[in-house]
């Protein structure tokens, strides 16, 4: 599993935890996440997000 970061506002999306919230269940991996799923924080696109290693 891993962490994206969005680069506008530094929100994470972590795939373990998924982001139900958005209908994203734990476990769904970044290639899954639907194209048109924007930052909830910022409101910026998947094109703005990241991989980062912890």
């Amino acid at each position: 599993m891993r962490t994206w970061m969005c680069l506008i506002c530094g929100f994470i999306y972590d795939e373990t935890a998924g982001y139900p919230e958005d209908g994203i269940a734990p476990g769904t991996r970044w290639e899954d996440v639907p194209p048109n799923w924007v930052c909830p924080e910022c409101g910026a696109r998947k094109e703005d997000f990241e991989l980062i290693e912890i």
